[in-house]
């Protein structure tokens, strides 16, 4: 594939600490844009006319189809996590991180942190937090929400993911959320 400057796109990414395909990178950001695909709209009832996060799923969809990478991913990635930061409440904030978060799914980088696990998997937890929260907290929308994104994760996602070390721990709803997905989809391998 030809790169933004003429260059040829490898087929493989080496620069890190293990190699990741185009093909695991799309499959990734696949998983990742169905996550946010299924909640841009509380994004988009709560500030109708902010395009940013829906710019980004579109970037994001380009490189799943079988685009290049390019600036496009990364900029409307940008954008939509400043669309997070601007929306009024904490359901399309969320949701505008997880259009950015697809976007940005493109550029994982193969380095053994944990830190890159969110990029894997954060719009998911994000996902099933705005679930709890539509629901007022009920655990059984919570758990409806989890066991989506783990029926989503294919073999290739979830080996992707085996990749890196565990998710962090955080204090935060959706880095517990992110968590207890990652520990069950390792318990697959």
């Amino acid at each position: 594939m030809l790169g933004v400057v003429g260059r040829i796109e490898p087929a493989t990414s080496v620069f890190g600490d293990f190699e990741l395909t185009m093909d695991e990178l799309r499959a990734v950001a696949r998983y990742v844009t169905e996550s946010a695909q299924a909640v841009l709209p509380v994004f988009e009832e709560s500030v109708p006319d902010d395009r940013r996060p829906r710019a980004a799923l579109d970037a994001a969809r380009e490189f799943v189809d079988g685009a290049r990478r390019t600036r496009l991913q990364r900029v409307t990635a940008l954008d939509a996590h400043r669309a997070a930061k601007a929306a009024p409440t904490e359901a399309a904030s969320l949701a505008a991180r997880c259009a950015g978060d697809a976007a940005a799914a493109a550029y994982l980088h193969p380095v053994a942190k944990a830190t890159q696990v969110g990029h894997i998997l954060r719009a998911a937890a994000s996902a099933a937090r705005i679930a709890e929260l539509r629901a007022d907290g009920d655990p059984g929308a919570v758990e409806d929400a989890l066991d989506d994104a783990r029926r989503r994760a294919t073999s290739v996602v979830v080996d992707v993911l085996s990749r890196y070390p565990l998710a962090p721990t955080s204090r935060s709803r959706v880095g517990e959320l992110m968590s207890a997905l990652d520990t069950s989809l390792r318990r697959r391998t």
